[in-house]
């Protein structure tokens, strides 16, 4: 079922992201020949007016055959006939449709769901994977009423309890099904944190938000994780932060399937920031994103003429290559990850 919702939002973000070239390109008297989702055969496919529009099987992609874009194609209401303004803002515009409507998934859940905000009630909400909490068989749901025969009546006073013991084994106990059960742990340093965990978080209370608060709130929410983004995209670049940190398609897929598992609001915000991290990513300066066309533009604009189209696109094919390679390795840290629960 998670590989079905998983696949339901990469879709999506897919179909926005192509549906903004698409528009623009349209909005500027460009002929898009095919306006598809996915690759490989085609299960629908159904022409309209100029455009045939086309539903593939493989559903982790997608595209825009668009007049102009590809050598020998020399109509007049061809992409590379029109302004380069206008070339530029299509290709912008599949960045700016994931950006818009991730932050309309925010605005929308802040509003209708509401904010996620951690619980001070002694509950726990979720258990980490491969935790000492896990371990021993604490559950979420689970009510910790004690500890070393303390009462801990708030979330507070877990977590204070817990960090006082340092690596000292301790007796939680818990309230499951009205029955009081005791469970001994020993809690596990965290050398980042500089406090002592064992590895279970809060349950979370959604709290909705008037509309403006919620457009606010948003909005600002968006801004800062494309900040995020760009900073972790230069901790990467600087060595900062290692690669097997990364994700492909394996870990996005079951990312999505943790957040749908926490429930929609918590699927309706992850799918938002993935579709943030789409745009940013779509506009790295590297061959076959749309950052580097934009470049190819920019430069065919101090030119004064454009560069040869088979270079360019012996460019972008050797970046697709580069690409798949990067995402090959990464899908490998992925697989590795799930079967040594990293």
């Amino acid at each position: 079922m998670f590989i079905v919702i998983a696949l339901i939002v990469l879709g999506f973000l897919i179909f926005v992201h192509e549906l903004g070239h698409f528009v623009v390109a349209k909005l500027s008297g460009m002929a898009v020949d095919e306006f598809s989702l996915g690759f490989g055969p085609a299960i629908i496919s159904k022409q309209w007016g100029e455009t045939r529009y086309s539903l593939r099987l493989l559903p982790l992609g997608g595209y825009n055959k668009i007049a102009g874009m590809e050598p020998n194609d020399d109509r007049p209401d061809g992409f590379d006939k029109k302004p380069l303004t206008a070339r530029i803002g299509v290709i912008l515009a599949g960045s700016l449709s994931n950006f818009l409507i991730a932050a309309l998934l925010f605005i929308f859940t802040l509003s209708f769901i509401g904010q996620a905000t951690p619980s001070n009630a002694n509950m726990i909400g979720e258990v980490l994977r491969n935790s000492p909490a896990e371990q021993i068989g604490l559950q979420a749901g689970d009510r910790i009423v004690q500890i070393d025969g303390v009462r801990t009546a708030a979330w507070d006073d877990v977590a204070s309890a817990i960090h006082a013991k340092g690596q000292q084994q301790m007796t939680v106990t818990v309230e499951r099904n009205k029955q009081l059960q005791d469970f001994k742990v020993v809690p596990r340093y965290d050398q980042d944190l500089k406090i002592s965990q064992i590895g279970i978080s809060p349950a979370i209370v959604w709290e909705r938000q008037g509309f403006l608060p919620a457009v606010n709130v948003g909005l600002k929410s968006a801004i800062d994780f494309a900040r995020l983004i760009i900073v972790s995209l230069y901790q990467l670049i600087t060595g900062q932060v290692a690669m097997q940190n990364l994700s492909g398609p394996v870990g996005v897929m079951q990312q999505i399937g943790d957040s749908a598992h926490s429930g929609l609001g918590t699927l309706l915000m992850f799918t938002g920031m993935l579709g943030i991290n789409l745009a940013i990513l779509n506009l790295l300066p590297f061959p076959a994103l749309d950052g580097s066309r934009i470049i190819f533009l920019l430069l065919e604009g101090m030119r004064g003429k454009p560069l040869n189209p088979e270079k360019e696109g012996m460019i972008h094919l050797v970046g697709f290559a580069l690409l798949m390679g990067l995402v090959l390795l990464i899908t490998y840290n992925d697989i590795m990850r799930l079967f040594t629960g990293g």
